[in-house]
C-alpha cells in the first residue's frame, strides 16, 4: 500500500459537478476579476469567522503584508512573531520596511509563549519601537490569545494572527480574528480550506482597518476605478477561486470533523508508544491541518517510512532565525532552544478527512515496527 501525505482528489468526488458548473459560468460571463462571488464569499467568509469584515487578496503571504500596511507599520517599527512557522510570517514584516524579531514556543503547543513574549518586551521596549505582534495559530491549533491579547493591552500593541492552518480553530469559543485587529488566512490548496491556486484573506471586527486593506489590496481604490486614495498593490483573489472557496467552505465543518476522527484514531493507536502525540488545550478546538507527533531519530524514520511507500512530513526542519535568510540578525543555534529541539524531532503523519482506518493502521504499525527494528 503506497499512502501519500495528503490526497486531494479525494473530497473532488463530493464538489465536482458543483465547482465545474460555476466556473463555466464564470467562463460565459468573463466576469474573471472582481464581482459576485468575491463579494459573496467575503461575506460568507465573515459570518464562518464570526467577525464583521473578510477583505480577499492574492495569498495568504499578502494578507499579513496588507494587515501590517493597514495598522502603519514600516520602517523602524518591530514585530514580534516566532522562529518555528514558515517563512511567510516574517518575510511579510520586512516586506513593509519593518524589522522582524522571534520569540520562543511552548513547548507543547509549538505556538508562541505568552511568557517568551513578555520577557522580550521587557527586555527590548526603551530600545526598540515594537509596534504589533504575530502569534501563529499552528498545526490547526490556535496560540494562546487570552494571554497574548492580555500582553498585547497592557503593551499598546497590535496584534495579528497568522490563521494560515487555522481556518474554524477556537480557543475559549472564539476563532481567529476575534482576538487580534486582523486574521490573515491562506487558501493554499494544501490548506484546510483551499483554492485551486494560491488565494487569500484578512478579517477584522474593524470597519476603518478594512476599508483600509480593500484600497491596498486593489491599488489603492475604494468603488471607484480609476480615483486611487492611497497606493497599494495589486493583490485580488481571482473570482474563479472565490467560487472555488464559496463551494468548499459549505463543507468546511464536516471534513473538519472527520480531521479531528482521524486525530483521535491516531491518538488511540499511539497511546502509551514512545512518541509524543499532539497535546492539545482543554479549551481548544484543534482543527489538524496537521497531525504532528515528536519522536527520537525522526530523520532516520521519515526515511524509513518512504522506503516503505508512507510518505510524511517535517513543518519545520530549520528554524527561521537559522536560515541563511535572517543571518543578518545575528541569531545563532541555542538562541531558541524550544523551537529547535523541536525542529529535530517533530514528523507530520499523513492527515487529511478521508483518510482510512486502513491506511492509519498501515502507517502506526509501519511506524511501531521500525522503531523495534
Amino acid at each position: 500500500m503506497s499512502i501519500p501525505f495528503m490526497e486531494l482528489s479525494d473530497s473532488y468526488d463530493l464538489i465536482y459537478d458543483e465547482v465545474m458548473e460555476k466556473i463555466k459560468k464564470i467562463i460565459d460571463n468573463t466576469r474573471f476579476i472582481g464581482g459576485k462571488e468575491i463579494i459573496k464569499f467575503e461575506k460568507e467568509f465573515s459570518d464562518y469567522c464570526n467577525v464583521k469584515n473578510a477583505v480577499a487578496c492574492g495569498n495568504g503571504t499578502d494578507a499579513i503584508m496588507i494587515a501590517l500596511k493597514a495598522l502603519d507599520i514600516g520602517p523602524g517599527d518591530t514585530v514580534i512573531t516566532v522562529p518555528h512557522t514558515f517563512i511567510a510570517t516574517a518575510e511579510a514584516v520586512t516586506a513593509v520596511g519593518a524589522e522582524v524579531d522571534f520569540v520562543d514556543i511552548d513547548e507543547k503547543t509549538y505556538t508562541m509563549s505568552p511568557e517568551k513574549l513578555e520577557e522580550y518586551i521587557e527586555k527590548n521596549i526603551d530600545e526598540k519601537n515594537i509596534k504589533a505582534i504575530i502569534p501563529v495559530h499552528l498545526y490547526g491549533q490556535m496560540a494562546d490569545m487570552p494571554a497574548v491579547m492580555e500582553i498585547a493591552d497592557k503593551y499598546d500593541l497590535k496584534v495579528i494572527e497568522d490563521s494560515a492552518q487555522g481556518h474554524g480553530a477556537q480557543i475559549d469559543g472564539m476563532g481567529p480574528g476575534e482576538y487580534g485587529d486582523f486574521a490573515t488566512f491562506s487558501f493554499y490548496p494544501g490548506k484546510n480550506l483551499g483554492a485551486f491556486g494560491d488565494a487569500g484573506a484578512l478579517v477584522t471586527n474593524d470597519d476603518g482597518l478594512a476599508k483600509k486593506a480593500k484600497m491596498l489590496s486593489n491599488h489603492g481604490r475604494y468603488n471607484e476605478k480609476y480615483t486611487h486614495q492611497i497606493e497599494g498593490y495589486n493583490s485580488r483573489m481571482d473570482s474563479i477561486q472565490a467560487a472555488v472557496l464559496r463551494i468548499k467552505l459549505k463543507y468546511l465543518d464536516q471534513w473538519t470533523e472527520m480531521r479531528i476522527k482521524n486525530a483521535e484514531k491516531y491518538d488511540e493507536f499511539l497511546k502509551d508508544k514512545d512518541i509524543v502525540t499532539p497535546f492539545v488545550r482543554d479549551d481548544s478546538k484543534h482543527v489538524y491541518h496537521l497531525y504532528v507527533v515528536r519522536v527520537n531519530d525522526r530523520d532516520e524514520l521519515k526515511s524509513k517510512l518512504k522506503d516503505n511507500n508512507i510518505s510524511a512530513g517535517i513543518h519545520y526542519p530549520i528554524p527561521l532565525h537559522l536560515q541563511p535568510a535572517y543571518n543578518y540578525l545575528g541569531y545563532k543555534k541555542g538562541d531558541f532552544p524550544v523551537t529547535e529541539q523541536v525542529s529535530e524531532e517533530i514528523l507530520s503523519l499523513p492527515m487529511w478527512p478521508e483518510l482510512t482506518s486502513k491506511e492509519q493502521t498501515e502507517i502506526v504499525d509501519k511506524i511501531l515496527s521500525l522503531q523495534k527494528g
